[in-house]
Formats: structure tokens, C-alpha cells, sequence
């Protein structure tokens, strides 16, 4: 006899609109199954993911839970969704921002005699899953479990996944938008696409490609004005570290780095979680206060010497895990892309017609014209992710910051994104800091690397 599903669903609907996927849902998940969701951004899968879970009730008794009658379903199934390597706990995110602004005590929360703040990625992701784990789930759904996680972080995770499938029989669903992040345990894969899903072998349009779209022209400048950029020559520094220490307390975390960006240069920065990395770009964004303790040089004035953040910020397009998650702002996406005329976290300008004809072309260029009107936090969390790209190119900045700036998109999109950084980097006169966990993401036009 075969066995009873663990969870099946027939016909399918929500009971809000807003909700639903493009036809009714029919879906048998059995015991023993390790399941990937796998689609391009957009395509539905967080949404299937919510229905299963029992986040938005069906019409009629379209969904059945097989896990006993004593025990509930909230307690059979847990689901964490990550969008970057301190995952999607507010607890730990506020600790995160208590930690960059050096506002820490011995109030805060301990893992096995560690500040929750000082646990690697690594460790982070194994603390979050001993929690979820606590109340025996049967299902454990995680939603881009990878994402902020160097390479040995990566396999760790997959390693203990997999411990925990042998040892104890929990069933997993991963929730991915790339076919190269499925680990070898996964049995079964089920494909979303325009909020349709069917369960195959791997499609053959997901396999990575050499799509290369190419640009002829990009757009315009936004208009961000006259700064400290203003009048550098080709090759002349646009940032230069001297021998610079930045301490937390007791913790170094970059300790007599010296370090030069000239004008026209393509860096790759690189290092382990943990190493350090969004610290240094804090100081080059003007973020950090230590940096007024420090010799650090940008765009050829001392920091100190009297010249407001917003001078330095004018000639730095920025995007980075922090800022996504961060960025709570439900607008319109293409005013999300025009905050970036002003380094704004919301819109509080109106642009002008011709800034937003450029806000548009930006949009067209990453493919994301027709969300213009649909608002931020609607949609998908790559969606969101090339609204950001465009917000940080709206104004052909001196200096473009790229931190992880590929997190959660799927192959085409990433391979659309890197082309789009390649031909702007043609510009003799545009400089470029990229932070990638993954090597084979780097563009090709990269100069010179950095690790810590």
C-alpha cells in the first residue's frame, strides 16, 4: 500500500486574490521526499511556499495534513526565509545594528559562551536551525538558505542538513532561484514559473547559458550634481586608506590596512564572513564615525576636512544585503529607483520629467520596466533586488559599490546584471568595488582584487 501524503492539496485557491497562483494548486508532498522549489524571480514560489504552509486559507477543504491529530500543524512544519547572512530574525538584526554601532553589552544574547553578534554565518545558520528545530518539526522549509554564506559556510550548511536528514528523518524543502545551489540531497524538484508549478526533471532553460545581452548606449547621468568627484583625473585615487585599525571593543576588525583605489580601477574585495568586509565599505560610503580617527582620503579630500557625507554620497552608486533588508519603504518601484538620485531611503524630492525618463530607461536596461507602478514590497525579493541595481546606477556615479549585488537572483538575471556592469565599466572614468562570495559571478572586467 502506498504510503498516505504528508501534506496534499487538490484544486487549490486562496480566498484572497492577491494570493493566488495562475491555476488551482494540486500537489502531493510524501514522507521521505526532500524537495527543491526552483524558478526564476517572480515566478511564485514563495507564494506556493505559503500555501503550503497554511499562511493564506484555501477555498473549501482543498489542503490535508497527514501529521496526527494531537499535534498542530504550526508545530509540524517550520519555515525560515533568509535574505542575508543574519537570515530573517529581527532579534539578531537589531543586535547586528547595536554591533555596527558599537552600542554592545554583556546583556546580549550568548551561543555556547559567544555574543550572538560574534557567531560566523556559519554558526549563525545553525543556531537559527536548533531553534526552528526544538518542537520535532516533521518539514523544515528554508527560503534561500544560502544566501550571505561563503564557501565553507555553504557546505557546512548542506553538511548539516544532510546529518540531519540521516540521523533524525526530517524533510526539508529549499526554496532556490539557481539549479548550481541544489545539494546532492534533494530528491525530488518541483519547477515554478508564472505561478505555475509542475513537478519534472530539471528544465533545460534553468541551465546556466551564455546569454550576454550587450548594451549600446547606456543611459544618461540623473544629475548628481558637483562634488569632491568633481575634476579627478583618469587614474588619480579616488579613495586611499593609510594605515587603518578600526576596533570594536576588545575585536580588531582591520587592523593597519593600507589600501589604494585609483580612478578607472575594477576591485574585487573578498574574505570569509566575518572578515571584515562591510566594515571597509562603510568607511568608504562615509557610514562609519571611526573613519574621522582614521587617514582615509576620498574622492581627494581628507575626511575630517569639513566635507558633508552627502558630498561623498553624490559619486557612490551603493547596493548591499544590509541595505536590502533595510529598506522597508512599500513605493512605487520606480520611486525606489529615483531615491537614488538623492541616497535617500524613501522619496522625498520629486524628480524632475527628464530624471525619471532616466529612472525608466535604467529600469528598461534591468528589465524591470513593467513593476514601475507595482509597490516595493510586493515583490519578490529578486524583483527588489534589480530595483536596487538600478537605484544604484541611476546617476552614473564616480564610484559603484556592489556588495553581494547577485544575492537572490537567478541565473539569466544575474547574467543580465553582470552585463550591465561590464559595459558600464567601459567608461574609462567609472570605478568599480564588487563583494561576491561566489568567484565565477565576478565580472569580467575586474582589474584588481582585495582579500581580508
Amino acid at each position: 500500500m502506498s504510503p498516505l501524503p504528508l501534506i496534499s492539496i487538490r484544486n487549490g485557491i486562496t480566498r484572497h486574490p492577491d494570493h493566488r497562483m495562475a491555476e488551482p494548486v494540486n500537489l502531493d508532498i510524501y514522507p521521505g521526499e526532500q524537495i527543491a522549489i526552483l524558478g526564476p524571480n517572480g515566478a511564485g514560489k514563495t507564494r506556493l511556499v505559503e500555501i503550503i504552509t497554511g499562511r493564506w486559507p484555501l477555498l473549501g477543504d482543498a489542503i490535508t495534513y497527514n501529521f496526527g491529530d494531537e499535534v498542530l500543524v504550526s508545530d509540524n512544519i517550520k519555515y525560515l526565509a533568509f535574505r542575508d547572512s543574519y537570515g530573517d530574525s529581527s532579534t539578531t538584526y537589531y543586535y547586528q545594528q547595536r554591533w555596527n554601532q558599537h552600542d554592545i553589552d554583556d546583556d546580549m544574547p550568548r551561543v555556547d559562551g559567544k555574543p550572538i553578534i560574534a557567531l560566523s554565518s556559519g554558526e549563525l545558520r545553525k543556531y537559527q536551525l536548533r531553534k526552528a528545530l526544538q518542537s520535532n518539526p516533521r518539514l523544515l522549509i528554508l527560503d534561500a538558505p544560502f544566501i550571505g554564506l561563503d564557501v565553507h559556510a555553504r557546505k557546512e550548511l548542506r553538511d548539516t542538513l544532510s546529518d540531519l536528514i540521516q540521523r533524525t528523518g526530517l524533510q526539508v524543502i529549499l526554496v532556490l532561484s539557481r539549479p548550481s545551489d541544489i545539494p546532492d540531497f534533494i530528491n525530488r524538484i518541483i519547477f515554478v514559473e508564472n505561478k505555475n508549478l509542475s513537478s519534472t526533471s530539471l528544465p533545460k532553460h534553468t541551465q546556466p547559458s551564455s546569454f550576454r545581452p550587450r548594451l549600446a548606449v547606456l543611459p544618461p547621468t540623473g544629475g548628481a550634481g558637483e562634488g569632491p568627484g568633481e575634476g579627478l583625473g583618469e587614474g588619480l585615487p579616488i579613495l586611499r586608506f593609510s594605515h587603518v585599525t578600526i576596533r570594536y571593543g576588545s575585536r580588531t576588525i582591520l587592523n593597519d590596512l593600507s589600501w589604494t583605489v585609483n580612478q578607472g580601477e575594477h576591485w574585487a574585495l573578498s574574505g570569509d564572513n566575518g572578515s571584515g568586509k562591510s566594515t571597509l565599505l562603510s568607511l568608504v560610503c562615509a557610514d562609519n564615525p571611526q573613519a574621522y580617527a582614521c587617514d582615509i582620503e576620498l574622492f581627494g579630500h581628507q575626511r575630517g576636512s569639513g566635507e558633508s557625507i552627502w558630498e561623498i554620497k553624490r559619486h557612490i552608486g551603493y547596493v548591499s544585503p544590509e541595505m536590502h533588508r533595510a529598506y522597508q519603504k512599500d513605493l512605487p518601484a520606480i520611486d525606489i529607483v529615483a531615491s537614488g538620485l538623492h541616497d535617500s531611503v524613501g522619496l522625498y524630492v520629486r524628480p524632475r520629467p527628464e530624471q525619471r525618463e532616466t529612472c525608466l530607461e535604467w529600469m528598461r536596461r534591468f528589465g524591470i520596466e513593467d513593476l514601475a507602478d507595482r509597490t516595493f514590497l510586493s515583490l519578490s525579493s529578486g524583483e527588489q533586488r534589480m530595483c536596487l541595481l538600478a537605484r544604484a546606477f541611476v546617476k552614473s556615479p564616480d564610484l559603484l559599490i556592489l556588495d553581494e549585488p547577485f544575492h537572490g537572483l537567478d541565473d539569466q538575471r544575474r547574467l543580465l546584471a553582470t552585463s550591465i556592469i561590464e559595459d558600464y565599466c567601459k567608461d574609462p572614468s567609472r570605478t568599480l568595488i564588487i563583494v561576491s562570495h561566489y568567484e565565477e559571478e565576478l565580472p569580467t572586467c575586474i582589474t584588481h582584487h582585495l582579500r581580508l
